[in-house]
């Protein structure tokens, strides 16, 4: 990748702008030396009208150099040849730009095979303008293309490429020990977690259990507050796994997404949860992170439901539209327009995912009793 490519649309633009004004500089100053240096004074004959023609499209094409470096090598030294047989003693200047243009995209042997071939071709070219002799159309393209002009302008092409490739190295190295730093940074947090924070967590959740579990056999009122304890032990070691596992995850599993979502149905289904999945609408590519998305939410919505709502069955319906991707997730759980529920992590996370995207998102308890989620998530589609 060059440096403009990595610069962005701004550095684009002004790339094309200099690739515009060296065009139009380089065939205005082939037009005037072609009028100052034409040998040929007896008006504007058809050759000579060819011969300003070449040397405009000559410098004119330039303006492709980056795009399109080998067809620019090929029409600026065939317009070089045609407008020295047409009688005009001009440097091939705009081949020495294409020249330069092709080594620096990295087509070193092309441009040296096409500089041989200018170097033979040109005193042909000039033999056929009319030039008498051998020696003097020799001189001629001598003086139109000299071997150290050309090998100037392929070592500053080569200079240039050398230095970008370099500059792409330097990057790719600066990213790759940030990641790398961030990765052991990210597992150094998780072992310390691990290491702080499960061994009490796992003797709070024992202990609580081993105390209702007592209680309970002896026939005795399991205090409130006991009970409290068991289920918050519960939540925070299935909460600090997942957070475990999550810091843990190296990023090279494949990312899930709609395709996914049977299998959140599947899992649910496996731990007594009856969940019905209804996708609707014609199956069409969605952004990667829509895809993603998609997932999440339905994945924190079961989650919710396994964990909170204590609900028997549940229903996922998801509606794949021109415009956009809706789900919707309903329980029947204990969930009232009554109780006001505290959005936790899971949801607060879910809504930033939606809103991030530009979607929408609504989590509420339905009237008749349990709970709805639904998003919107707009898919921006491109002709």
């Amino acid at each position: 990748m060059s440096s403009t490519a990595r610069s962005g649309p701004r550095a684009e633009s002004r790339a094309a702008i200099v690739d515009i004004a060296i065009a139009i500089g380089v065939g205005a100053a082939l037009l005037i030396t072609g009028l100052s240096r034409q040998r040929f004074t007896t008006g504007l004959d058809p050759v000579s009208l060819l011969g300003y023609a070449l040397l405009a499209v000559g410098g004119l094409v330039l303006v492709a150099r980056r795009r399109a470096p080998v067809t620019v090598l090929a029409v600026t030294g065939l317009c070089a040849v045609g407008y020295q047989a047409a009688g005009f003693d001009v440097p091939a200047v705009a081949y020495l730009f294409a020249v330069y243009a092709a080594v620096r995209a990295g087509h070193r042997t092309l441009t040296i095979a096409a500089g041989v071939a200018m170097l033979a071709a040109l005193p042909l070219a000039a033999l056929v303008s009319g030039m008498s002799d051998l020696g003097g159309a020799l001189a001629q393209s001598r003086g139109a293309l000299e071997i150290a002009w050309l090998i100037a302008a392929g070592a500053a092409g080569e200079a240039l490429r050398q230095a970008e490739r370099r500059a792409d190295e330097a990057e790719r190295t600066r990213e790759e020990t940030a990641r790398r730093r961030a990765d052991e940074e990210r597992l150094r947090i998780a072992r310390e977690l691990h290491d702080s924070l499960t061994h009490q967590i796992s003797v709070i959740k024992v202990q609580a259990e081993v105390a209702v579990h007592v209680a309970r056999k002896r026939g005795e009122q399991v205090p409130e507050a006991l009970l409290a304890i068991q289920t918050a032990g519960r939540e925070a070691s299935r909460e600090l796994h997942a957070t475990l596992e999550a810091l843990r995850d190296d990023g090279t599993a494949p990312p899930r997404g709609l395709d996914d979502v049977p299998d959140l149905v599947a899992q649910a289904r496996k731990i007594g949860l009856n969940v019905a999945l209804k996708v609707e609408g014609r199956p069409h590519d969605v952004p990667a992170a829509v895809d993603r998305t998609v997932y999440r939410v339905v994945q924190e919505a079961l989650t919710n439901i396994a964990r909170h709502a204590h609900a028997a069955t549940a229903s996922v319906g998801i509606d794949l539209r021109p415009d956009a991707v809706a789900i919707r997730v309903d329980d029947d759980g204990t969930a009232s327009p009554d109780t006001v529920p505290t959005p936790g992590f899971g949801l607060l996370g879910m809504r930033e995912r939606v809103t991030a995207l530009g979607g929408r998102l609504r989590a509420e308890p339905r009237p008749g009793g349990g709970f709805t989620v639904q998003a919107e998530l707009p898919v921006e589609r491109t002709s």
